[in-house]
């Protein structure tokens, strides 16, 4: 006969994510080490924490901690213990709630989230978005509202409003989220109001430059009034890096007779440091560059000892002029990659140059893969076509 399986054990993240979903009854799988705390799976993968407890009057009761996802296994646990302590002292959580010592509201969690997570955590770009979105966005619909008072409701009104922008509506939603998960760990409020906020579809668009294209681009280029700007948009195109990565960079991390250049963790997304070969091209332009350069970076800002911070006034400028209307500064990196895939080269080879860390990463441009091989067939089939034809 075959045990009976038990429904206890210690609730940990490996164990609670591992249990499968009944579809015909919920799950309930109870914790060792505090006493009344379980895990609820419902049939539709939902898995709810709770605590069950006898109150003064010895009647059972239950209180809901809090979702899995938006809390983490941990965290339930220490708030079943901190209510298992507060019910020994004679209290009932179920009719007095626990709350927040103070009501914090939105305005306070944004202050402490840029100040003790985007700041520390997130790069100059990624903090100045998020305190852009907070400021012009989030703060203006609920600033002044206590953050354990802002329902799922709340929350998917604003997302609605920003349907027409369902990019700017998953990086709010997004932003809300982290934030209010930092405001459970706080102890500000007990549940994360934006699980239950859909994210909108987003379809990623590849757009990259032809031939013809490229030669507008560098047309353009060669005709705009500001030199500076022009040679960061043909940096970017010749060599594939981001942004923020040609914008700020430095002279010390060009070794122009080796040709590499050296990125430094600090500057680059994967946080990690690469050494990028350059064309002859590119090095004929740096060269150019560093005769007529006395700063530190290789694109100065108008603030001394500053790099430029952007360029888009210019970019929009030089697109209008080369009839590139549709065209984004990132499409210069898809630009470089597909036409590197697209003459043959691997996509090992081209992940390495643009940075990936994750193969699946440059596997966007697998299908241009496919046209060397298509030639190379070609190539073939041609050479039989003529030999058959003399055999006849």
């Amino acid at each position: 006969m075959q045990a009976k399986k038990s429904n206890k054990c210690k609730l940990t993240k490996r164990v609670v994510e591992g249990i499968a979903p009944d579809p015909s009854k919920r799950i309930e799988m109870w914790d060792t080490e505090v006493t009344g705390f379980y895990v609820r799976v419902y049939p539709t993968g939902k898995k709810t924490y709770f605590l069950q407890y006898r109150n003064k009057q010895n009647v059972s009761k239950k209180i809901k901690i809090g979702v899995h996802g938006s809390i983490t296994t941990e965290q339930a646990r220490e708030t079943a213990s901190k209510l298992s302590l507060s019910i020994h002292a004679g209290e009932d959580p179920s009719v007095t709630p626990p709350t927040p010592k103070r009501a914090y509201t939105v305005y306070d969690l944004g202050e402490e989230y840029l100040k003790h997570h985007a700041e520390l955590k997130k790069r100059p770009k990624g903090y100045k978005e998020d305190k852009a979105a907070l400021n012009n966005i989030i703060l203006k619909k609920f600033g002044s509202m206590r953050v354990d008072t802002i329902s799922t409701f709340d929350l998917q009104k604003l997302h609605s409003d920003l349907k027409n922008f369902p990019y700017k509506a998953n990086r709010v939603r997004a932003l809300l989220s982290k934030m209010f998960n930092l405001a459970i760990q706080w102890g500000w409020c007990f549940d994360n109001p934006v699980n239950g906020v859909e994210k909108y579809q987003e379809y990623k668009r590849y757009r990259w430059l032809n031939d013809e294209e490229v030669q507008s681009l560098f047309s353009a280029l060669n005709t705009y009034h500001n030199q500076s700007v022009a040679n960061a948009i043909r940096l970017l195109l010749l060599t594939g890096s981001r942004r923020s990565e040609a914008l700020t960079a430095t002279w010390d991390q060009f070794d122009l007779e080796k040709g590499v250049w050296t990125k430094s963790a600090h500057t680059t997304k994967q946080k990690r440091m690469e050494h990028l070969p350059l064309s002859n091209v590119v090095l004929e332009i740096l060269k150019n560059m560093k005769s007529r350069s006395n700063s530190p970076f290789l694109f100065p800002g108008k603030v001394p000892g500053k790099p430029l911070q952007e360029i888009k006034k210019g970019w929009e400028a030089i697109k209008k002029k080369a009839g590139l209307s549709d065209l984004r500064l990132h499409d210069l990196r898809h630009t470089h990659a597909s036409h590197l895939v697209s003459s043959g080269l691997s996509l090992s080879i081209v992940g390495k140059l643009l940075g990936h860390t994750q193969a699946s990463t440059t596997m966007r441009y697998a299908h241009l893969a496919d046209e060397p091989l298509r030639q190379a067939a070609e190539l073939f089939g041609s050479k039989v076509e003529v030999l058959t034809r003399k055999a006849a």
